[in-house]
């Protein structure tokens, strides 16, 4: 990085109020932990494949999107250079092509090529493509933190994936909603648990950006609703040590509370699956009531010393008091890149 780049950054940093000898690290100072359960629902960019299958003619099975090379995990995001924005446009686009070969668009590990695909019908005389696709999902996970200055927050410590292809899910669109936890189905070894809540699509109360291996951000929309929330300084990713810790998460209704925990290794390595610490839990009321670290608790902040330290991102199914954490480094640098502040063109 040249010295220019350098003083650019600080100068961008410095507007919004974050201390510039420590953005090279982290590039803000304190968060508001947060904890809370959220709805979160997002709509593709295009539509994803999850599967293939024949398409039965009269003259037998064929598989064109198969024999064009279209594989589970693709994006599909536009068909003779028209944008597909949902599973029914897509249905509607190849229904009147009635067997027109159609030029589609993809997106396959980040990387764009466009195949060529020729519809075929089945013995309904109906036109069909041999793929299962999804628009949209939805469900329930964590808050991490809140940034007061930017508005921004981060969530999750690892991104939303396909339950199919666990390929990165490709954000056209998205946004949280209130939600409580109405039960918990507990964890035990060799079958995870769950976080069961409601979610209400008409009380939106933040618009995601980005969807990244390192969690999900975006804005809130009604800045005052974590606006009393007490900041508390970041903790650098060398400083981050093994012995006790806590995590914030709200196992039930809306209310956050604290949990004991220990933090049993620290990794070195910047792992980009969310790995960066073993922990376990060791609050006896917590392990009582969800068995250990549960589904919907990812994004669950972790806390030594009075400073947030990282998020809860995964569970050891066959322990499931122990787990994995993020370094909050790595998800602040994500959320940072999401919001343009480190951008420089």
């Amino acid at each position: 990085m040249t010295k220019i780049r350098r003083q650019i950054i600080a100068i961008v940093l410095t507007l919004f109020c974050i201390e510039p000898a420590l953005a090279q690290e982290t590039g803000i100072k304190q968060l508001v932990p947060l904890g809370y359960s959220t709805g979160i629902s997002v709509r593709t960019e295009g539509v994803m494949v999850i599967g293939i299958s024949p398409v039965q003619t009269k003259n037998g099975e064929v598989s064109p999107c198969r024999s064009a090379g279209i594989t589970e995990g693709d994006t599909i995001v536009a068909i003779d250079g028209e944008k597909i924005k949902s599973n029914d446009m897509l249905k509607k686009i190849v229904d009147i092509s009635r067997g027109r070969e159609l030029k589609v668009s993809l997106i396959r590990d980040n990387h764009e090529l466009t195949v060529s695909v020729k519809p075929e019908k089945n013995t309904d005389g109906e036109f069909k493509l041999g793929i299962w696709i999804r628009d949209s999902l939805a469900g329930i996970g964590t808050l991490t933190f809140y940034e007061p200055d930017s508005n921004m927050f981060g969530a999750l410590g690892h991104g939303i994936c396909d339950t199919d292809t666990n390929k990165l899910v490709p954000l056209g669109s998205g946004f949280l909603m209130e939600s409580s936890i109405t039960d918990i189905k507990k964890g035990i070894p060799g079958s995870p648990g769950e976080l069961i809540g409601d979610y209400n699509p008409d009380k939106r109360d933040a618009r995601l950006i980005s969807n990244t291996p390192y969690g999900i951000f975006g804005y809130f929309e009604d800045n005052n609703r974590f606006a009393a929330g007490r900041p508390i300084p970041v903790c650098p990713k060398n400083a981050v040590k093994t012995g006790p810790a806590v995590i914030i998460s709200n196992i039930e209704g809306n209310q956050i509370k604290e949990y004991r925990a220990e933090i049993l290794r620290v990794y070195s390595e910047n792992s980009p699956d969310g790995k960066n610490m073993l922990i376990q839990l060791t609050d006896p009321e917590i392990i009582n009531k969800t068995g250990g670290i549960v589904q919907g608790m990812s994004g669950s902040p972790i806390l030594q010393d009075g400073k947030i330290v990282g998020a809860v991102t995964h569970v050891l199914v066959n322990e499931p008091r122990k787990g994995y954490g993020i370094f909050i480094e790595n998800m602040l640098r994500e959320g940072l890149r999401s919001i343009r502040l480190l951008e420089i063109i």
